[in-house]
């Protein structure tokens, strides 16, 4: 496989996304799970408002 860079910049940019393909997925793979944690925490302080009566803030989505 022969390739042709173009200039510094695009190698660079290259070299990073071979280098840090693994890292990147595992920082999404963590985000994701983040995300779905908080809106598991979220439904639970909506669940937990409306058994006690308390006012619910509406959720925008």
């Amino acid at each position: 496989m022969q390739m042709r860079i173009r200039s510094v910049g695009v190698a660079l940019r290259f070299a990073e996304s071979v280098l840090l393909a693994p890292g990147q997925r595992h920082a999404r793979r963590n985000a994701w799970s983040a995300v779905c944690e908080d809106r598991r925490h979220a439904a639970d302080r909506r669940h937990d408002a409306l058994s006690t009566g308390a006012p619910v803030k509406s959720v925008r989505r």
